[in-house]
């Protein structure tokens, strides 16, 4: 099983029709006794601008965006390559994002 950790973006084979594009791993490793997947945000240069989308530019990423309505788990078979991590600051937005869009508040 690859090593990853939340805030780092990887090459990920989404299936045939969605391609091979970025994504943003925002869980931890499962446990032994967990399913192996990882819960990802995929990065798109479709830009609609809607509030669900975050840009956070990276030299290794093409213009778009992290499309927080297209969360969704992967299995590890999917990923790639590692191409970089975001900031500790980068990844607290995105997450600050995801409560509001998740209402996760109490």
């Amino acid at each position: 099983m690859k090593r990853t950790l939340p805030g780092e973006i990887w090459q990920v084979d989404f299936g045939i029709a969605a391609k091979v594009r970025p994504a943003l791993v925002l869980s931890n490793l499962p446990e032994p006794n967990e399913l192996a997947l990882l819960i990802v945000v995929p990065h798109t240069t479709a830009v609609r601008g809607n509030k669900w989308e975050i840009s956070i530019p990276k030299p290794f990423l093409k213009q778009g965006v992290f499309h927080l309505q297209q969360i969704q788990p992967i299995p590890f078979v999917r990923l790639d390559r590692k191409l970089g991590a975001l900031t500790t600051e980068e990844l607290q937005t995105v997450k600050a994002a995801l409560v509001k869009l998740l209402n996760l508040r109490p």
